[in-house]
């Protein structure tokens, strides 16, 4: 026999296997000493009472044990006499789109503007103490994408557009932990996400493809509607009759290549506002009603949303024991971001809290990213023309009040005291503060100076759309040229990009 139950525990039973395979018997009206088989499928935390509980799933059998999750790389054909296909961009939609090219015969040629994850590490440090940026490798760009050293949060709401336990299920061959597959909200975390980027670009090169770095694209090969290759800032000419643009939601470049090229693309709406970053223990307490975190249940998070004059104020990326980071991607302007470790453990919680904008101007496409722009140099003005950030206690932003002085902040480069107000655009600043006080009144707590924002988060997704025939996936006006992922603007996260670019790359094997 084998069925599923749903069973809810306190934190310290659901941490103890024995206890989880008695319960979960015990309500499926089994006697614990048939299970043979036992494994938890899904778990969450239910804090909506005093006492927070853990909800699994459990699967159940009397038959045989579970197999374990593999977790040793899939075993790929060899490609080198594939046709090529050129993959443009090393992030999340450019490796699952060179995966899934390989499983299909074709072989992949990524070009990666920026570094490979270890040696970007160095310049995320000139960011963090020198404050200096470099456009080709940074938070943004470089070997895996935004998300390598921006948290590796895997949660999404694409369900219905792809199969979402199987891109786990491939972090999961190359490295990440097997707890992914059951949490509601998986984490990898920016500690851990580098190995496994470093074995999925392994074993892409060990069946026959490519993978480039410090090779940015200048320019496409285009004749007679169709794309040829592309050309590199090195004057190389890389040819293949089908490009996938897998570049990420800050390639601003791109969008202009396209754009002074002729090639159709379209002004989007995005989101723009700060990050908010509260003690740990503040979050803690709200969240689990407690003084003091329970040992067994992880450090708390949040999701909110709150509808001001018509529009959306909401969380993005929320990272318990996290830190601020700047992801600028260019000299001039302060962009922040969020990441955790693994295990979650900085005393600080932040999360953007933005304001869902539409900035567009009916004759031009990029009016939405020039808009975006404009906010983060502002930003880089006031927070003293370096990657310093403008940051202000929540409640004086609120009281409309200068801050005399900042907490402590997770923020590596530094926050420095500034009008948030003469920061943000007006209608950004004014929905923001109504957004706040009405988180406040949902999360008694949550509204203090013990909490600071800092501006500005401006990257939530691309404020550019490349258009692409729904069944083709192709350009329509480019044969052959396939964008992708966040940067087309099809995709917000990992996994939604992961599963584009899988489903990009079945689209060009045909």
């Amino acid at each position: 026999m084998h069925l599923t139950i749903d069973i809810a525990l306190r934190p310290t039973e659901a941490a103890d296997p024995v206890l989880v395979r008695e319960a979960a018997a015990e309500a499926a009206g089994m006697d614990p000493a048939h299970v043979q088989g036992c494994r938890v499928v899904k778990r969450s935390i239910d804090a909506r009472s005093k006492q927070p509980l853990v909800r699994l799933r459990v699967e159940l059998s009397t038959e045989q044990a579970f197999p374990e999750p593999r977790q040793t790389p899939p075993e790929l054909p060899d490609v080198r006499k594939g046709k090529a296909v050129i993959i443009v961009g090393c992030g999340p939609a450019g490796l699952f789109a060179a995966l899934e090219c390989i499983r299909h015969g074709l072989r992949p040629i990524i070009l990666e503007r920026g570094k490979d994850v270890r040696a970007r590490r160095r310049d995320l440090a000139a960011v963090n103490r020198l404050h200096i940026v470099d456009p080709d490798s940074n938070y943004g760009f470089g070997e895996g994408g935004a998300g390598t050293y921006s948290d590796g949060k895997l949660y999404t709401r694409s369900h219905k557009r792809g199969d979402v336990e199987g891109i786990l299920e491939t972090f999961v061959a190359f490295g990440a932990s097997p707890d992914i597959l059951i949490e509601a909200h998986p984490h990898i975390g920016t500690n851990k996400l580098p190995h496994i980027i470093t074995a999925m670009r392994e074993a892409i090169i060990a069946a026959g493809g490519e993978v480039r770095f410090s090779t940015r694209v200048t320019d496409l090969i285009i004749a007679d509607g169709a794309i040829h290759g592309v050309r590199t800032a090195q004057g190389e000419e890389v040819l293949a009759d089908r490009v996938i643009l897998a570049t990420g939601h800050s390639a601003r470049d791109i969008f202009e290549l396209l754009h002074r090229r002729g090639i159709l693309i379209e002004a989007k709406p995005f989101a723009l506002g700060v990050r908010i970053e509260h003690p740990q223990a503040v979050i803690d307490r709200i969240r689990y009603h407690s003084a003091v975190r329970h040992p067994a249940l992880p450090p708390a998070s949040y999701s909110v949303v709150q509808q001001v004059d018509g529009c959306g104020v909401y969380s993005f990326c929320m990272c318990p024991g996290g830190i601020i980071a700047p992801c600028a991607t260019a000299p001039g302007e302060v962009v922040t971001n969020g990441w955790s470790p693994s295990k979650r453990n900085n005393p600080f919680a932040n999360s953007g809290i933005v304001v869902a904008v539409d900035p567009r101007q009916a004759d031009d496409p990029l009016s939405a990213l020039r808009w975006q722009q404009r906010a983060e140099r502002t930003a880089w003005r006031a927070g003293g023309e370096r990657q310093s950030a403008p940051a202000q206690r929540l409640e004086d932003f609120i009281r409309r009040k200068a801050s005399a002085d900042l907490p402590a902040c997770s923020y590596p480069p530094g926050i420095v005291p500034a009008l948030l107000d003469e920061v943000l655009p007006p209608e950004v600043a004014g929905r923001l503060r109504g957004g706040l006080k009405a988180f406040g009144e949902k999360m008694r707590g949550y509204r203090t100076n013990e909490a600071v924002l800092v501006a500005v988060e401006s990257r939530t997704s691309s404020p550019v759309r490349i258009p692409r025939d729904p069944h083709t996936l192709q350009h329509p006006q480019v044969r052959g040229l396939y964008p992708c992922a966040e940067g087309a603007g099809y995709a917000g996260g990992i996994v939604s990009a992961a599963m584009d670019g899988g489903r990009v790359a079945r689209a060009v094997a045909g």
